[in-house]
C-alpha cells in the first residue's frame, strides 16, 4: 500500500493545523483545513499562512487535486477559495454541510441570496465514499457530533479528524454548536477507534499550554489515553462529561466572521452596491 507523505503547517494565532497530503509516487496532493489570516479589529484578511502552503506545493513540485474541509470551522477562516484559485484542484466537504448552512443562513438573514444545499463546494462526500490522491487510496468517514457536517479523511495509514479528537491529553471536541450532539460524537469516535491501532491521527487544533504544540498521535494512543473518551468509556459517562464541560466554554473569538466565510467555501459575501463586501453581526442571538 502506498503511504502518504504528510506536511503540517501550524497557524499560531488560531492554533490550527493545516496539512498537505502527498502521494510519493505521483506527487498529487490534497490540502486539508487551510487557514486565512484575519485581523478582527480591522476586519482585514491576509493570505500569509495560506501562501506558505502554496510555496511548499511549488517547491516540492506537487499537483493539487483536492482542497478538503473536515467541517465548517468556527475558529478560523478557510483559505480553500484562495488556494484553489492559486493552485487549482477541486473542493470537498461532507454532505451534511446543508444542515449547517441552513442554520447560519437563518442566523445571518441571508436566505434570500444564499442557497443552503452545498453547491458552493465542488463535491459533497457521502459516508464511506472512496477518495483517491494519486495512488493513495482512502475513504471519507462521517464523524458528526462537533457539528453535523464533520468528516474524517482516512488516507492510507493516516486519518485527518478535524476537531473530532484532540491530542490524547486534551480530549475531544465541544458539542454545543448548532446541530452538535455528544452522543453522536461518542459513536463517531467509536468508528475511528475501529481503525488499526497504528493508524496515524492528525488533529486540527491543539490547545494544551503545558507542553509544546503537537498534532499527531495514533489510534491506539487515543483508545488508551484520551482523557475524555477511552475505548472503554461508556456512552452515558462521556455525554455527562462533555455536556458539563461545554456548559463552561465561551464562544470562539472568530465564530461570526468564520462561519460566514466558511459556509461559502472560503469566499466572502458578494460585494454590495458600493463595491465593498460586508460581514454581519447579529445582536443578542448567541
Amino acid at each position: 500500500m502506498t503511504l502518504p507523505l504528510v506536511a503540517g503547517f501550524r497557524h499560531a494565532p488560531s492554533g490550527t493545523m493545516s496539512y498537505v497530503v502527498t502521494c510519493p509516487e505521483t506527487r498529487d496532493c490534497a490540502i486539508i483545513d487551510s487557514v486565512l489570516d484575519y485581523d478582527p479589529a480591522a476586519a482585514r484578511i491576509a493570505t500569509t499562512a495560506a501562501d506558505h502552503i502554496a510555496d511548499h506545493v511549488a517547491r516540492e513540485g506537487l499537483h493539487v487535486v483536492w482542497h478538503l474541509e473536515t467541517h465548517v470551522h468556527a475558529d478560523h477562516l478557510s483559505a480553500m477559495a484562495h488556494l484553489k484559485c492559486r493552485l487549482g484542484g477541486k473542493t470537498g466537504i461532507g454532505d451534511r454541510i446543508d444542515e449547517v448552512q441552513a442554520v447560519f443562513a437563518r442566523l445571518f438573514n441571508i436566505e434570500s441570496d444564499f442557497v443552503a444545499d452545498g453547491r458552493q463546494f465542488f463535491h459533497l462526500f457521502r459516508p464511506d465514499e472512496p477518495i483517491a490522491i494519486g495512488k493513495l487510496e482512502g475513504r471519507v468517514i462521517h464523524t458528526p457530533g462537533h457539528t453535523p457536517s464533520c468528516v474524517s479523511y482516512l488516507i492510507g495509514d493516516a486519518v485527518f479528524v478535524g476537531d473530532t479528537l484532540f491530542m490524547p491529553d486534551s480530549g475531544t471536541a465541544r458539542c454545543d454548536f448548532p446541530g452538535g450532539n455528544a452522543a453522536e460524537l461518542w459513536h463517531s469516535i467509536q468508528r475511528l477507534y475501529q481503525l488499526p491501532g497504528e493508524t496515524r491521527v492528525f488533529i486540527c487544533h491543539d490547545y494544551a499550554h503545558n507542553r509544546p504544540a503537537a498534532w499527531e498521535a495514533t489510534i491506539v494512543a487515543q483508545r488508551m489515553g484520551n482523557i475524555h473518551l477511552r475505548a472503554v468509556t461508556p456512552l452515558d459517562e462521556f455525554v455527562a462529561l462533555r455536556e458539563a464541560r461545554d456548559a463552561t466554554l465561551g464562544l470562539p473569538a472568530l465564530i461570526l466572521p468564520s462561519v460566514q466565510i466558511n459556509i461559502r467555501a472560503g469566499e466572502p459575501p458578494e460585494p454590495e452596491a458600493n463595491g465593498v463586501a460586508y460581514l454581519k453581526i447579529p445582536l443578542d442571538r448567541l
